[in-house]
Order: structure tokens, then sequence, then C-alpha cells
């Protein structure tokens, strides 16, 4: 059978999504996915997997996948009707278009699927389609298992940061005296006591490439990607310096917790002046980045936010965040423990941008027909 040149509607017939709130929503086992991806999970499901997702409002044309069962979001379109194709090869079909150009929004970008269902479609006999989408998720499940060995090192370092030094069930702790809630050598100290905010920023006469983060490209724990751009035409905001070991978060909707570690960094790396960048002093990265990432922090950062539509915080808030400054003896043995983990997650997370990569070369080869399967 040869591949059919058709539409995209005889590949996948999109519907738009159902609204619903987190006020609305009960914990469940159904993944309610928005635009940006998996947001929560409640106890009620829309459409019925496996199914693809796309971004409608927000994150413009960003591709989802689900297994099983789901809510797909006000803020995407689904698939309604595969039409008898390949699920997966339906979701690695629709990467390789770029929607952003469909944007008709004006503040806010927004995908209108009567502008995009009668798009030219190759679409292969359903053998092919088997072995493409087979060939691609080799990629992803390797991906998907560095994932779960990242989730599982970080969350090792994250419970050992919490017994010791926010339950107190730390080594020693029966030798040791607490008063007024702090054990006997612990010092309390703010933030800009024993980290720099915002210590290095990119000067006009600088010339040259750089690598440059946004916000929207960090999720909670990681760097997304890096957009290359020359210093002369990047944007106003491209000035923050980042160095080895530094942490960012987001100033602006603190609650979405846009936080990263930088490790091994390229040399010219610089992110938005929309991140408070944090440099550690006196306690090593690995214990202040548990300390700027707890509950209670988020909770500070949240409570201090100013303005309606986009609340966010200023680096005088974060350099009078309170921290406690345990024993060094004691934070020097947690450093011992949770750098490695650090690097280990660091690694992973190379080696899965490297499997991205060599995906996404693959990808439009594969879907053009060009290479044999």
């Amino acid at each position: 059978m040869k591949w059919k040149r058709r539409q995209l509607q005889d590949l996948v017939f999109l519907q738009r999504g159902f609204d619903i709130t987190q006020a609305q929503q009960t914990v469940g086992p159904y993944p309610v996915i928005s635009s940006s991806g998996v947001t929560s999970y409640h106890n009620e499901f829309k459409a019925i997997g496996p199914g693809v997702v796309i971004g409608r409002k927000g994150t413009l044309g960003s591709v989802h996948f689900s297994d099983g069962n789901y809510w797909p979001h006000d803020t995407t379109l689904w698939s309604k009707d595969l039409k008898g194709n390949n699920p997966r090869f339906v979701y690695y079909y629709l990467g390789t278009i770029d929607f952003k150009r469909f944007d008709v929004g004006n503040s806010n970008p927004t995908l209108n699927r009567n502008h995009i269902h009668d798009l030219p479609a190759l679409i292969p006999p359903p053998d092919v389609q088997d072995r493409i989408a087979e060939i691609l998720s080799t990629y992803d499940d390797l991906i998907e298992n560095n994932r779960r060995r990242m989730v599982l090192l970080e969350d090792a370092a994250r419970q050992l940061y919490r017994e010791w030094f926010v339950r107190l069930r730390f080594p020693g702790r029966e030798h040791t005296r607490i008063i007024d809630g702090v054990p006997e050598g612990w010092a309390p100290k703010s933030l800009g006591d024993v980290a720099d905010v915002n210590r290095e920023s990119v000067g006009s006469g600088f010339d040259g490439e750089i690598e440059y983060v946004d916000i929207a490209s960090v999720t909670p724990g990681q760097i997304n990607e890096t957009i290359t751009l020359d210093f002369s035409s990047a944007p106003n905001r491209a000035r923050r310096v980042v160095k080895h070991g530094d942490i960012i978060w987001s100033c602006v909707r603190p609650n979405r917790r846009s936080y990263a570690v930088i490790l091994q960094p390229l040399p010219n790396l610089v992110v938005s002046t929309g991140f408070a960048v944090l440099t550690p002093r006196t306690l090593p990265t690995s214990f202040l980045y548990q300390a700027t990432t707890t509950d209670a922090f988020v909770g500070y950062l949240e409570n201090h936010a100013r303005g309606a539509a986009y609340p966010a915080v200023v680096a005088r808030d974060f350099e009078r965040a309170s921290i406690l400054e345990p024993r060094r003896p004691l934070v020097e043995s947690f450093n011992d423990f949770a750098e490695p983990l650090l690097d280990q997650a660091h690694k992973l997370r190379l080696q899965n941008q490297k499997l991205r990569a060599a995906r996404d070369l693959l990808l439009p080869r594969l879907m053009s027909g060009e290479i044999a399967v």
C-alpha cells in the first residue's frame, strides 16, 4: 500500500477540550491535560485513551499523549476521532507541524481547529504507522526511564532534607538541646546572609552569542530548552549571568514553581531578568536548593507576591526569606549524600537532551517517507 495524500482531518479529528477548575477537581487516577501537559489528576475523565492532545491556548501547539483515559482541558484540542490510525503515530505526526503559525490570538496565543483540519497530510498505511511509532517510542521509553530515575534521585535528597532539617530527626539529635524550636548551634538567617541574589549581569558592551533561558522554558526542577541568540538582537530581559551551582527562581507566579539548579552550564548561558539568581555563599548548592524549594518557602513567596494578573516577587523578597543554618558538620554530611544525587540527575538530564535531539532529527524523515521502514 502506498502513502496517501489527504488532509489532517483524515488523520485525526480534533475537538475543543472541557473546562474545569482546580476547585472542581477531586484527586483521582485520570490526568487533566492542559496546553502545558499534565497539571493534575481527577476522579473523572472526558476522553477515552489512548489519545492525543495539542495546546489550543497558552502553550500553543504543544503535543501530549495519554495511554489511558484522560480529561482534556479547555486550553487544548483533543483527538475525538483517530480515524483508525495508530494513536502514537498521530502523536508523532502532529509534533512535526508548526501550529504557532496559525495563532489567531491577540494577547494570548490561540489555535482555531477549523484553520488546521484542512492542512495537507501524508498518511502511510497502518503497518508503516506501527513501525514508525515503534521506532520513535524506543527513544521516548528511554527518556521516560531516565526521567523516573531522576525523580527517584531528587526524591531521595528531598526526603533526607525533610528528615534532618524539617522534622529535626538528624544524627545526634538526642544529645542536642532544642531552644525555642531551634536546635542548639543552629543559626536563624535570612537568605541574603547565606547567598547572593542577582550577583552578576551581562554588560551592555557584550558582543557575541548567548544561550538564553526564559521563564516559559523552566518547569519545576529543570530547564527544558535554551535559545541561541546574538546578544545584539536578544530581548532586553536577557541579562542575568549564571554559574555552576546557582539556583534560578521565577519571580513571576511563584506558585508555578519555575525553578532549577544550574550545573555545568555553557559559559555563555544567560537567563531572563524575570528570574532571581541565587548564588550560594556559606551553604552548599545541594542544601540551599532543598531549602528554597520547600512548600514553606513557596508559600512565603506566594504571600509576598504583588499584582493581580501577574503576581510577582522581587529580589528583596528572596533576600529577606528566612533560612535556618545548621551546624557545619551536619550540612557537610548532607552535602556528601545529596551532591552526587544532583550530579547523577544532571547527567541523566543531559542524556535525555541527546535522546530528544536524535529522535527529533529522525522524526521528519520518517514522517515524510524519506526513510523506509
